[in-house]
């Protein structure tokens, strides 16, 4: 039975709506689960930190008991420093150790008991250091034998075994919950391929079937497909260049942001190696070696701010990325305004723009433009051309002074072509794609650069209805072609039916 304009459609239109359905449903899903991985991961980080910090928190009460004893023993006052250093920091340590426990959701009984027990330590040590002080010695040295101050340490590390036990398992619960919403994310993300790819199964059925049945009608209009076909050449061109693009800007993505995460993973990791060393000197206490000391110095003054560091910059790199994508992504959302544009008056502004640069290296810009005339977005345009331009001056050969040309005409197809040639460093045949893909940049990578800016222009060239070249060689120099359409109103309108 051959199959109706009026089903074809209404199967579709089910098809389509089942496949908005579960495409809504992976992106619900999708932003659930990751805000679920990002508190977990924050309490992760939050544990670790509530763990490092209370062996610091230890360490700060011993080293302050042992500038205590050494000043009493010996008489020396050279002995108070590591005391004096500790009180200076413990408030601020505990301070730090009470804000990652809030973070880790656990138990602040701990973190009060074992501030109140600190506080008798210290209070203990200051009253026997100012009989030091005073020359009472003996009545000093009366208290530490008492044993008092021995039981306080022993309560404090009680209290901090307790905190490292909890933080221990709060942390190895979070990261199993981690992988629990990791693995929830990719069956989402694969069963609801699999439901998408079956509703475009049967969607291409449907529409096979109903261009099947029309095959015997297309004899009638031949002459009225003539011009169809070549639109429908043109979108399918267009649309098998935006989907490569997609798929390529996917692949960027997906690899530049995962660079970053498997470095912070990385360093992570050390971090946790960097905590032995530290572990096995505090489990040591005072009959720990001078080479587990120096294991532990070593570790908490060099692995762990390196690592540290490593990861501030692999967040930094990322955010730049996010950034980046964010700003693709709203020139492909701007509205666009056609209006009438003079070509030789909006080079020579961009030149002008330029000027003081190109000459300060060079011998400037050359603006060879007739009498010309397009309906494009006059932004758009200024964009492109002052990007071109900064790109042929930050890539300028060493060898020569800067000659940039900028030229236009008006092809037989009445489309304009724009075209910037500098003398340059050139590009390698190899790259003249690829440096229009975002975070790609070719050749010696010795100027500042994210490797957006043509990914930017060749996106709105693109939106304005055209396209962008390039030809180069290394070290002869570029041409940046752009072709436009005379009426970027008559592209939309086009678009739009």
């Amino acid at each position: 039975m051959p199959i109706t304009q009026a089903q074809f459609f209404r199967s579709n239109l089910l098809l389509l709506a089942g496949g908005a359905l579960v495409l809504l449903a992976i992106v619900a899903l999708s932003l659930w689960l990751t805000q679920v991985s990002a508190r977990q991961f924050a309490e992760v980080v939050a544990a670790r930190e509530a763990r490092s910090l209370s062996a610091e928190v230890l360490s700060l009460a011993q080293d302050a008991e042992t500038g205590q004893r050494g000043f009493l023993l010996t008489q020396d006052r050279s002995y108070l420093a590591p005391y004096s250093a500790a009180v200076a920091q413990l408030d601020a340590s505990l301070g730090k150790l009470r804000q990652s426990i809030a973070g880790a959701d656990l138990d602040s009984t701990p973190i009060d008991q074992l501030e109140r027990v600190l506080k008798a330590k210290m209070d203990e040590l200051a009253r026997t250091v100012t009989l030091g002080e005073r020359g009472a010695w003996s009545e000093a040295l009366a208290i530490v034998r008492s044993g008092s101050g021995r039981s306080v340490m022993d309560e404090a590390r009680v209290e901090l075994g307790a905190i490292l036990g909890r933080s221990e398992q709060r942390l190895r619960t979070a990261i199993a919950e981690q992988q629990v919403a990791g693995a929830r994310l990719r069956w989402t993300i694969t069963l609801g391929a699999i439901v998408l790819i079956v509703l475009a199964a049967a969607a291409v059925l449907t529409i096979a079937r109903y261009v099947g049945e029309l095959g015997t009608a297309r004899a009638e209009v031949d002459a009225l497909n003539v011009g169809l076909e070549e639109r429908v050449r043109q979108r399918t061109e267009a649309l098998t260049r935006v989907n490569a693009e997609v798929q390529r800007f996917a692949y960027i993505v997906t690899h530049d942001l995962r660079a970053p995460l498997v470095n912070i993973m990385g360093f992570t990791s050390e971090l946790e190696a960097t905590a032995a060393p530290i572990k096995a000197y505090i489990d040591a206490g005072p009959e720990a070696t001078p080479a587990a000391y120096e294991e532990a110095k070593a570790a908490v003054s060099v692995d762990l701010p390196e690592a540290l560091n490593f990861i501030r910059s692999s967040t930094r790199k990322m955010d730049g990325l996010i950034n980046a994508i964010l700003k693709i992504s709203r020139e492909g959302s701007r509205t666009l305004r056609p209006e009438a544009v003079d070509l030789p008056t909006t080079l020579q502004n961009a030149a002008s723009a330029v000027h003081h640069q190109a000459t300060e290296h060079g011998e400037g810009i050359t603006v060879d433009c007739p009498p010309l005339k397009l309906r494009t977005d006059r932004l758009s345009i200024e964009q492109v051309l002052g990007n071109l331009l900064d790109n042929a001056i930050k890539y300028r050969s060493p060898k020569r002074p800067i000659a940039v040309t900028m030229r236009a005409r008006r092809e037989r197809t009445g489309w304009v072509t724009i075209e910037v040639e500098d003398n340059g460093r050139g590009i390698a045949a190899s790259d003249h794609e690829r440096i229009f893909e975002l975070f790609r940049r070719s050749g010696t990578q010795d100027t500042p650069g994210e490797g957006i800016g043509l990914a930017h222009v060749r996106t709105i060239v693109r939106n304005l209805g055209g396209d962008i070249t390039v030809r180069s060689q290394p070290d002869a120099g570029s041409t940046f072609s752009i072709i436009l359409p005379p009426d970027l109103g008559a592209v939309q309108r086009s678009s739009d039916s």
